[in-house]
């Protein structure tokens, strides 16, 4: 398994995550616990931001990590 494929696995991941997250908040009755799942969002959404420009710079700078 190359680096792109790892590094395109995690971000599916990450979206997977995020919509799950999704779910979780709008089912939530509990407002603390929607303020932290909420935080958990930003935060995923942050790291998803990241591993997507990583998938960028592999496929346009690292021709060998071409999937």
């Amino acid at each position: 398994m190359t680096v792109s494929s790892q590094v395109k696995g995690c971000y599916s991941s990450i979206k997977s995550i995020e919509a799950t997250l999704e779910t979780l908040v709008s089912k939530t009755q509990d407002q603390e616990a929607e303020k932290t799942l909420k935080d958990v969002q930003n935060t995923m959404k942050t790291v998803k931001s990241d591993l997507e420009k990583q998938v960028l710079y592999l496929t346009k700078e690292e021709p060998q990590y071409k999937s």
